[in-house]
């Protein structure tokens, strides 16, 4: 199970890549939520419901990218139960013309096969010193 959990992640975050959010709609949980570690940058605090973290969190924070941007590398995963942590990269350009290239880490919870609630953590003091 925590093998299949590791490549759903890493299907989440493949597909979040390509900023085909309706695709990614189809794998975050209905009662899913996503919560950003942080008090000081955009999207910070947490977010509930697949269409309200499509809708309302990721759609504006892509809006931030360039089109098809940024792309996440996972460089690790490791798992217990319905719990994966991953490391990952982000690599892309900024509307404003900056490159962006920042380090995560993830705590995330599937539940009935699919990605339910997501902790993100990063450097906030690098985001914003790249985002106008």
């Amino acid at each position: 199970m925590s093998e299949h959990n590791e490549e759903l992640v890493r299907d989440f975050f493949g597909t979040l890549s390509t900023g085909d959010l309706e695709a990614l709609r189809s794998l975050l949980h209905e009662d899913g939520s996503w919560e950003v570690m942080a008090t000081s940058v955009p999207g910070a605090g947490r977010t509930d419901g697949r269409d309200a973290v499509i809708d309302e969190f990721l759609a504006p924070v892509r809006g931030l990218f360039a089109p098809g941007d940024p792309k996440i590398t996972v460089k690790r995963t490791f798992s217990s139960g319905d719990l994966v942590c991953a490391e990952t990269e982000a690599d892309g350009e900024l509307t404003n013309g900056k490159h962006y290239h920042n380090r995560y880490a993830w705590v995330i919870e599937i539940r009935d096969g699919a990605v339910c609630h997501l902790r993100e953590y990063m450097d906030t003091a690098y985001i914003m010193s790249v985002v106008d």
